[in-house]
Order: structure tokens, then sequence, then C-alpha cells
């Protein structure tokens, strides 16, 4: 890989990371409602589950789409409706009554698994490998394309988590805290369009 293509998929990389979507809603949900610390598991998950999601691509699970188109479907749909039980689950937290303790957020193989079924770290995948992984020397490349996007990746998404924590006191009001939550469902419902919409 040439120093110029490196740094245009660094570019690429830090832009798919950093947008919103549905693994930075949830971290920054988790963030407010758990704190950094408790959302620790739930970064490491989607960090590594999606670099593991673009070596599986990178090593040819992205040439079963084109074998079988119909997978489009079937990832689009399955992707969708666990997102829409993932919004409808955080619309319904409860507001935590003084000393109780809250439902921890996605566990560190739960958010590592939500990648398979999440159509934009699909979307970033089979960008990354369709587009920066040169032919000649692929599986040196693949390796550095796993190792980028794993150390832009993960500062990235761990922004939006510190930004969730950071919400943490103005949400201490119940009333808020239920409107931060159903805000953030909706939010991850409307990242929606753009894959139904496909």
């Amino acid at each position: 890989m040439t120093l110029q293509l490196l740094l245009a998929f660094i570019g690429y990389a830090f832009v798919t990371s950093i947008t919103p979507g549905p693994n930075n809603t949830l971290l920054l949900a988790s963030g407010a409602n758990h704190g950094f610390r408790a959302s620790l598991p739930l970064l490491f998950g989607i960090n590594l589950g999606f670099c593991g999601l673009v070596l599986a691509v990178g090593l040819g699970l992205g040439g079963l789409f084109t074998a079988m188109p119909a997978l489009h479907d079937v990832l689009r749909y399955g992707g969708s409706a666990y997102l829409l039980y993932l919004a409808w689950k955080i619309a319904r937290s409860a507001p935590l009554e003084p000393g109780a303790e809250a439902a921890p957020p996605l566990s560190f193989p739960a958010a590592a698994a939500f990648q398979w079924v999440n159509p934009k770290a699909w979307i970033m995948a089979v960008g990354a490998v369709a587009a920066y992984t040169p032919t000649e020397g692929y599986f040196l490349n693949l390796a550095l394309v796993v190792i980028v996007y794993a150390l832009v990746n993960g500062p990235c998404i761990a922004i939006w988590a510190i930004g969730g924590t950071l919400l943490r006191g103005l949400l201490a009001d119940p009333m808020r805290q239920r409107v931060f939550n159903i805000v953030m469902a909706l939010l991850l419902v409307v990242s929606l369009y753009p894959i139904l919409k496909g």
C-alpha cells in the first residue's frame, strides 16, 4: 500500500468511524446511562467485532453477497429488525431510582456479534476492502487495513461513550433521562432510513 493510499484510508476510517450510526448511538446512550467504565465492554466489542468483520470480508465473505444477492435483503431486514429491538429497549429504559442499579449495556460478545447484523458496519467493511486493499501483496495489505481500522476506530467511538458520560450530570433528572433515551431510540430508528431506502 502506498503512503498516499494509506493516508486516504486513514481519512476514510476516521470519517466512517466518527460519524453517527448505530454503534455510536449505542455508545452515547451507554455512556449517559452507565458511565464510561461500564461502557468499555461495549466499546471493545464494537471495535474488535468490526475489525473481525473487515478481516472476514477481506478473506472472501464479501464475495457471498455477489454470489447470493438475496443476502443483501437478509442483512438489511434482519439488521434493521435488531436495531428496532435495541431502539425499543433504549426507549423503555426507565430512569433510575436513587440507589438502584441500571441494567448493564451490551456485553463484549453481544457488541461484537452485533457487527455482523449492523448494515453500516458491512458498508464500511466492504468499502475498506474494495477501495483500499491493493491486490498486490493482498494479505499484508488486508492486515494493514484491519490494524489501521482498529487504531482509528477505537478512539473515534470512545468519543461517543465519553460524550454520553459527560451528559450524566445533565441527565440526573429522571425526566431528562427519559427524554434522552427516547431521542437516542429515535436516532437509531432514523439511522435505518438509508439502509431500508437502498
